[in-house]
């Protein structure tokens, strides 16, 4: 039996849906990681679960509980989940041994002494012993964070939900709550995790959900999803692609314009200058390779540039669509080549050049 059950969540805030008949399992000892674009779902998905943010419709199964159903114990079924926030939400006037016991004394009547053995138990594992008796105020995020792990594993909990548990951090204080994060991974706890950290669900997670358009977009192993991506937005969110697009419909083009939006496409992105200028020239010399080459005088001009920069590779890639006649101006200098400069250039600068023409239309592209 899954941990988790879900089938055909749905939710919206007015006009505005974020979940679109979303379905989802996991099973016991499972780690999976969310990832994905900023208000694509994935903390309301979480919230969603514990019925934090009431589904507009679906079902929900927690440990073969439904949570969604009328009169549900709801209390008792949110027992089996633990939940780590943004914000740490440790009670600010207990200590930490208070945050830790106060739950699993009132909801599972255990005894102090007993609830007291695994607060220090925990607070071993991750390295705060000395801070039993500390209130949060004088502890850094890093370690309120531990503690607020330490806290829903009091409960013995049949799963945990992270929702982005290192957002609100310092990056400084980022690796040691990951660090135990990577802990409990080890002992194969349930868990979900909602994260920005692509290093991290690299490494623990078991299955990797990509959210975009409403819900599970595309999922695999942190192989599939981070080395192989099969759908056009995951490929994008992974490889964090930058798009530059600019139109040309006449020889007379205003290239200073086209220049300078380059420019500024660059600094966006912290491009270094040197290859800022590779990119302006690589352009310059496609455009007019193509004007001269695939358009006689009078004819009407159709030309589309396209930069798609991955902040992951460091690379670009060129495409060029380009209506006229048939014309390739790598294979067509090759029998002149030195005479053909603008040529020379990109064949010097790029690679993976490939050209092909259907429909009237030429298709150009080449990576720098």
């Amino acid at each position: 039996m899954s941990v988790i059950e879900i089938h055909g969540l749905k939710k919206s805030f007015g006009n505005l849906e974020v979940l679109r008949d979303v379905n989802f399992s996991i099973e016991e000892g499972e780690r999976v990681v969310i990832i994905g674009g900023s208000g694509c779902g994935k903390s309301v998905f979480l919230r969603c679960i514990e019925l934090l943010e009431t589904p507009d419709a679906g079902n929900i199964f927690i440990d073969g509980q439904e949570i969604t159903a009328p009169n549900c114990e709801l209390d008792k079924i949110r027992q089996s989940m633990g939940m780590v926030y943004q914000r740490f939400n440790l009670f600010q006037h207990m200590n930490v041994m208070k945050n830790l016991c106060i739950a699993p004394m009132t909801l599972l009547k255990m005894p102090r002494e007993v609830a007291e053995k695994k607060a220090m138990e925990l607070l071993a594992q991750v390295g705060l012993v000395a801070k039993a008796e500390s209130y949060p105020a004088v502890l850094s995020g890093g370690q309120q964070q531990r503690i607020a792990i330490c806290r829903s594993l009091m409960m013995n909990p049949k799963v945990i939900l992270f929702d982005e548990p290192t957002s609100a951090l310092d990056p400084t204080m980022v690796g040691e709550v990951l660090a135990v994060i990577r802990m409990l991974a080890k002992q194969n706890l349930t868990m979900i995790i909602v994260t920005h950290e692509m290093n991290f669900a690299k490494e623990v997670a078991s299955r990797v959900l990509f959210f975009a358009e409403g819900g599970i977009y595309e999922q695999g192993t942190p192989e599939e999803i981070f080395e192989n991506p099969k759908r056009e937005k995951t490929v994008a969110f992974i490889q964090r692609l930058k798009y530059f697009h600019y139109e040309i419909d006449n020889k007379n083009f205003d290239l200073p314009e086209m220049q300078n939006k380059i420019l500024l496409f660059a600094e966006k992105y912290g491009l270094k200058n040197k290859y800022t200028y590779r990119l302006q020239l690589c352009t310059e010399e496609i455009i007019y390779e193509m004007l001269q080459g695939a358009y006689d005088d009078g004819d009407k001009i159709s030309l589309v540039i396209d930069i798609i920069y991955s902040e992951a590779g460091k690379n670009s890639e060129f495409k060029i669509t380009c209506a006229g006649k048939n014309y390739n101006p790598f294979a067509n200098a090759e029998e002149s080549f030195e005479d053909e400069l603008g040529v020379m250039i990109l064949k010097n600068l790029t690679r993976d050049i490939s050209h092909e023409y259907a429909g009237g239309v030429n298709k150009i592209s080449f990576k720098l």
